[in-house]
């Protein structure tokens, strides 16, 4: 398998500036992924989360892990956006935030399927910085028709 960014592209409908996902590490289908974002000052958000502290929004590393689940999710299935499904983030529980990113990190991503019915998938995610527990939680995405 290739772990292009033109891999992410087709596995995700999202593009700038709501892409989290910039790379593919390792993805074992039908079992788990491993994702990364690299986390820059540049981006939008910390003009106002925090000035002078700048530090990433917990639930924009929600979003990177739900996102990274997708594309775990939709090459599990071998289906893509552009067939015209669309996988929803439905839901997060058990989230917990264990430490602050800030700009200039690599957060890992990884996300491994727990359950899927009738097309709602159950992801255990877990988000890693500088070798630090950054973020957990049980992610609920839905495949459904655009």
């Amino acid at each position: 398998m290739s772990n292009e960014f033109s891999d992410i592209l087709k596995h995700l409908p999202h593009r700038h500036p709501f892409l989290f996902v910039d790379k593919i590490v390792s993805v074992e289908l039908g079992e788990r992924i491993h994702a990364q974002k690299n986390v820059s000052i540049n981006e939008d958000f910390f003009n106002g989360h925090f000035p002078n502290k700048p530090v990433m929004p917990g639930v924009l590393i929600i979003e990177a892990l739900a996102q990274a689940a997708g594309i775990l999710g939709f090459m599990t299935m071998g289906k893509t956006p552009e067939e015209g499904s669309i996988y929803y983030f439905a839901g997060a529980d058990k989230v917990r935030f264990k430490n602050p990113v800030s700009p200039g990190e690599i957060i890992d991503l990884h996300a491994s399927i727990r359950s899927e019915k009738r097309g709602i998938w159950k992801f255990d995610c877990k988000a890693e910085a500088g070798g630090r527990n950054v973020c957990e939680a049980s992610i609920l995405c839905a495949d459904r028709p655009k």
